[in-house]
């Protein structure tokens, strides 16, 4: 094996170990519930709330999310939307279901976590803990990444209808 093709097998192996701890950074697990990809989408100066997803996966018996704790925000609900006639509307709701077995992911347009009262707009690129409560399996602090919006691989907006809370 030449020098160079030694270069490049340790270069191609260190940008794939570099990958792999960078994909297992963005996974956190409490007792059975695995937690991927949780996310903020970024936000603009002058907005008031933004939104959290992630996905929950729960190998072990049912639980719930209770509640979810931040600084980046004054306080931090958990929301579901659902659309009434032409009107998407947006709703607290005061736990998630996580059934046995079962994986719920909260996305755009369906349930996810509200920052409200936003101490500074959400930058893309940046990264700021979270703190899950989860009515069995306790708490977990998460790292929110924060994502320039339409860049989330399961986002969908508000289809283009209005948005009421």
């Amino acid at each position: 094996m030449t020098v160079i093709h030694r270069l490049v097998s340790f270069a191609v192996a260190t940008a794939l170990g570099a990958a792999a701890i960078t994909a297992q950074a963005h996974e956190f697990k409490i007792g059975k519930i695995a937690i991927g990809h949780p996310y903020a989408r970024a936000t603009v100066p002058g907005q008031p709330a933004g939104g959290g997803y992630l996905k929950l996966e729960n190998q072990g018996d049912a639980d719930r999310l209770l509640s979810a704790t931040a600084t980046v925000s004054s306080s931090v609900e958990l929301h579901t939307m659902s659309m009434e006639g032409d009107v998407m509307r947006m709703r607290q709701v005061d736990a998630i279901a996580l059934p046995a077995g079962q994986t719920v992911e909260l996305k755009p347009g369906g349930l996810h976590i509200m920052f409200i009262g936003l101490k500074a707009p959400l930058k893309a690129g940046d990264t700021f803990p979270m703190k899950l409560k989860f009515e069995k399996a306790g708490e977990v602090t998460v790292d929110m990444k924060v994502e320039a919006p339409g860049k989330e691989a399961h986002g969908k907006g508000a289809h283009g209808k209005d948005m009421k809370h």
